[in-house]
């Protein structure tokens, strides 16, 4: 792949990155204001993200009902966001731990972490502020959290990074555009969206690296990776108890959420930029293609 040629070194991008930090990072908790009360009226992600606009129980649910689902589905997000960054701090650091404390690789996967440590924080007291209760993932998915940090390395771990990244990053440049959600959410997904976007970067130019030198067992890891999380986020988008505090039947709502046009519109809208990057690094084919086809994130 031509692009693998054009990535620049490791230590110029860490440095890049490392001077865009000191220019440009927040301090949630001096940054947002948290006593600002919440507008009753308000929605707290996009009418047309949420996962059953456009159905017919859609329809019939009133006003306030619509808010208290958009709030039940940022809560379950960020709440998968917290434990997704908390597995990729944990990576990260083991990473760390094998290479030179001295280079300005390093020295950036450390900066990373400590974005990470301020958004999952920025997370739990969006959650708190919300009046919302963060959800709990599976047994099972905790069991994967406490492997994955061991087993992920080189390009599998990149592509999971980037799985659990970019859909939301996307997604979250449609809320702090929205100027009728909730001003704390938007500053919220402005804070994220502005200091994600170095991870992205650090992420993406490591993985291409990673690539060039990849085994065929190595690829085809990192494509089951990365199409086993496609089918994770699709998956928790539409968990049946987001639903059920929203006073809606779980199963119903769920089946009509999967089923609806819209629903999948925008979540291949929030994975058309992972799609097309991971399809040109040729992380995207072969048997695991059925499984991104299964969740849908693949126009």
């Amino acid at each position: 792949m031509n692009r693998r040629t054009e990535v620049p070194n490791r230590e110029t991008t860490a440095q890049r990155l490392q001077l865009s930090s000191a220019k440009l990072s927040y301090d949630p908790d001096v940054d947002i204001d948290w006593d600002a009360p919440l507008h009753p009226d308000k929605f707290f992600i996009p009418e047309q993200l949420i996962s059953l606009y456009g159905t017919e129980l859609w329809d019939r649910m009133t006003q306030q009902q619509r808010i208290e689902l958009s709030k039940q589905e940022m809560v379950n997000t960020i709440s998968v966001g917290i434990w997704f960054e908390t597995i990729l701090m944990q990576m990260l650091l083991r990473m760390t731990y094998r290479q030179d404390p001295t280079t300005r690789h390093v020295h950036y996967a450390y900066t990373e972490v400590a974005d990470e440590c301020r958004h999952s924080t920025m997370f739990g007291r969006l959650i708190e502020k919300a009046g919302g209760r963060p959800y709990r993932q599976p047994l099972h998915w905790y069991a994967l959290g406490q492997v994955l940090p061991f087993i992920l390395r080189g390009p599998s771990m990149w592509a999971a990074t980037l799985m659990g990244e970019e859909v939301f990053d996307v997604l979250q440049r449609d809320t702090m555009r929205d100027e009728n959600l909730q001003p704390i959410v938007r500053a919220v997904m402005r804070i994220h969206v502005t200091e994600e976007a170095r991870h992205v970067r650090y992420a993406r130019e490591d993985l291409l690296r990673g690539m060039v030198k990849a085994s065929r067992f190595d690829k085809e890891f990192a494509r089951l990776v990365a199409a086993e999380g496609a089918m994770l986020l699709a998956t928790t988008l539409t968990r049946p108890l987001q639903y059920k505090r929203a006073g809606l039947d779980p199963r119903e709502a769920r089946r009509q959420a999967w089923e609806n046009p819209h629903r999948k519109a925008a979540a291949q809208h929030g994975a058309s930029r992972v799609v097309g990057f991971l399809s040109e690094a040729d992380l995207i084919g072969g048997p695991t293609e059925r499984i991104w086809r299964r969740s849908g994130l693949l126009a």
